[in-house]
């Protein structure tokens, strides 16, 4: 019996100590006071954001590369310009987009053919849309993506604007010394003439023109130059999408059964434009006909079920297009094209 009397008088003064304890560990809580002191906050690091994506399409090995990440006024009037403002405001607001401001994408499109490493577009450069700091960053990006400048066989231009030619020249140099060069023939000529030397000298098209005699014309010796339905190699195809400038090209891509189209410039925003393919959009030479060719280009893109790459649609620039009300709706891509 004293051994029992013992056990319990043991068991009872452990229960009491083990209960004491746990009320100690709990006072500074209820003092609202940490029971250690507390290690100093992690420093915020910079955001950031991935600058190339890569995807195979049969046989074909597609790159998208970002040249640029600039927040700018609008989209109203690059897209709407014939609209009120306040028009353009709810479309954002419906879609959860900031109204008065946006980040286009621009963004070239490398394609490894297996026996042709082709670039479509070269970016701003140092005189394009969005110049350095901001813009220009392709050349800077080739090497973080598995490239350098002197690879590439063949350099495709979708039509002449600066932030798509600009980065052709670097501090007086070709930036792609080995490449020969591709563009629309109705292009080339359009800007070799004077007609938009007579332009705003503010205005885009007399930026683009001066950048066509400093950068494409003295290419010719290297250029090709076709027309809609010609091949750049097999499995790369021009398409007319005429109106946002005389001889501007989208280009169909197929290899071993999986198609993409790269429609460059047929969206400037991938809400607005697509939602309004009737809407003027400010860049557009021709209003008319860019109203035309978008409303072509995104039935055809949405009825075979293409997957897009966009030069102008957010990052990484690649998506679907289905319709949608009276329009048509961007769909961004997400693991499609890796199964």
């Amino acid at each position: 019996m004293a051994e029992e009397a013992k056990r319990r008088k043991f068991e009872i003064t452990r229960r009491g100590a083990l209960t004491a304890a746990a009320g100690a560990a709990l006072l500074p809580f209820a003092a609202g006071l940490p029971i250690r002191q507390a290690r100093g906050a992690a420093p915020y690091l910079e955001p950031a954001y991935p600058t190339h994506y890569r995807f195979r399409l049969g046989d074909f090995e597609i790159t998208t590369i970002m040249d640029a990440r600039a927040t700018i006024d609008g989209p109203w009037p690059i897209v709407g310009q014939d609209q009120p403002q306040e028009k353009v405001e709810a479309l954002m607001r419906e879609n959860l987009l900031p109204e008065t401001r946006f980040r286009p994408g621009f963004t070239p499109t490398i394609v490894n053919t297996g026996k042709e490493l082709i670039l479509f577009d070269t970016g701003n450069g140092d005189n394009g849309f969005v110049p350095r700091p901001d813009g220009g960053w392709l050349s800077a990006q080739l090497g973080p993506a598995g490239f350098k400048p002197e690879d590439f066989d063949i350099v495709v231009l979708t039509h002449c604007h600066p932030d798509h030619v600009g980065g052709l020249m670097e501090k007086g140099k070709w930036t792609f010394p080995n490449a020969r060069y591709v563009i629309g023939a109705k292009e080339h000529d359009f800007w070799r003439g004077d007609a938009a030397l007579s332009a705003d000298k503010e205005s885009n098209d007399y930026k683009s023109a001066v950048l066509f005699r400093s950068h494409v014309a003295p290419l010719d010796p290297k250029l090709t130059r076709i027309e809609p339905g010609d091949s750049v190699v097999p499995g790369i195809e021009a398409v007319a999408a005429f109106g946002h400038t005389p001889g501007h090209l989208a280009f169909h891509l197929e290899s071993n059964g999986k198609q993409l189209l790269l429609w460059a410039d047929c969206a400037h925003h991938e809400v607005a434009s697509l939602a309004r393919p009737d809407w003027d959009a400010l860049f557009d030479m021709d209003k008319a006909q860019g109203a035309e060719t978008r409303r072509r280009i995104y039935a055809m893109a949405a009825r075979e079920r293409l997957p897009v790459a966009g030069y102008h649609t957010s990052f990484p620039s690649v998506g679907f297009v289905e319709e949608h009300g009276s329009g048509y709706r961007w769909v961004p891509v997400t693991y499609q094209l890796d199964l």
